[in-house]
């Protein structure tokens, strides 16, 4: 018999009141209306035992129960290294390809499933996110209280973070800054950012120093004083120079859909700059120890595909 899956989704306070379908299309806002009662019929439920209808009202605080065969898991590097484990932060060398988080299409192939492998019985809390398709420095918290500093550090802006990152095109200076608003973009993906165009957008800052020269690309150092989805991608891709391989803001949405829905081909690897992933790496972290409130540094080295990549360009 196939597994299931049971995911539990809390009703925040802002949300009482609403019906069922409009509340898991806004949570889940990559399926249709339609699509979203479909699921309600067959798949989900209030954890009190109540019947769910998609004209069913939330209750703030209640919880409602999403249950569904577990999905075929595409392939995904389920090793990873620790660069810094003690009694109340492990850094963790994500690797390129590994999600973080369950999403339809991942639930075992996930850092939070590898760590609770890894460290069975143990209270760890990803302290933040970096993309599936993004490798390096992953912070994580021990238990509640390390939990609460370091997410506390993270939204104060006193943690710094360092990428490299290997983009299309020379920029003519040495260094920048992109002080540039982001906001959510109204397209058929539903996840891309752009700079904004409404008073709702985002501050969003990102300063970059370039590394290294070749002919058509240039290793670069970003170091965002911001944190919005994307924001690395989004403002290289805006001011010309995408990072190479980024599927999504380096090729546009079609092929990015395209890849979605169909997978690699030759075609597609051509469009990505030949990269399977976009070159974007956490190089460095350093952050206030949630322990000993101390300024803690933690590194990355260049992996070994982003070298390999280095290597073939051209000077």
């Amino acid at each position: 018999m196939p597994e299931t899956i049971r995911v539990r989704i809390a009703v925040p306070a802002e949300c009482d009141g609403w019906r069922l379908d409009h509340f898991l299309k806004h949570r889940i806002t990559r399926l249709s209306r339609t699509k979203i009662q479909a699921i309600v019929e067959a798949q989900v439920a209030f954890a009190d035992g109540r019947r769910a209808r998609p004209s069913s009202a939330v209750r703030a605080g209640e919880v409602i129960v999403l249950s569904r065969p577990a999905p075929v898991e595409p392939d995904v590097p389920r090793r990873f290294d620790v660069l810094l484990d003690d009694p109340a932060v492990l850094a963790i060398d994500k690797p390129a390809g590994l999600p973080i988080h369950t999403t339809a299409k991942f639930y075992r192939n996930t850092l939070t499933a590898l760590l609770r492998e890894r460290y069975p019985g143990q209270a760890l809390d990803v302290a933040h996110r970096i993309d599936r398709e993004t490798s390096g420095v992953l912070l994580v918290a021990r238990g509640r209280l390390a939990a609460s500093r370091l997410k506390r550090a993270f939204a104060r802006r006193s943690v710094a973070k360092t990428y490299l990152a290997i983009i299309r095109g020379v920029p003519d200076a040495e260094d920048g800054v992109i002080d540039q608003p982001l906001e959510l973009l109204n397209t058929p993906t539903r996840i891309m950012m752009g700079a904004a165009r409404t008073a709702g957008g985002l501050p969003a800052v990102t300063r970059f120093r370039v590394l290294g020269r070749f002919r058509e690309h240039a290793l670069i150092e970003a170091l965002p004083e911001t944190g919005r989805q994307h924001q690395i991608r989004a403002h290289l891709a805006g001011i010309g120079h995408p990072i190479a391989g980024d599927k999504l803001y380096g090729a546009g949405e079609r092929l990015f859909m395209d890849y979605c829905d169909r997978g690699m081909s030759p075609a597609l690897l051509a469009a990505f700059d030949g990269l399977t992933r976009h070159a974007l790496h956490a190089h460095r972290v350093t952050f206030p120890h949630p322990t000993t409130r101390e300024p803690t540094t933690v590194e990355s080295p260049l992996p070994a595909d982003l070298r390999a990549y280095l290597a073939t360009l051209a000077p």
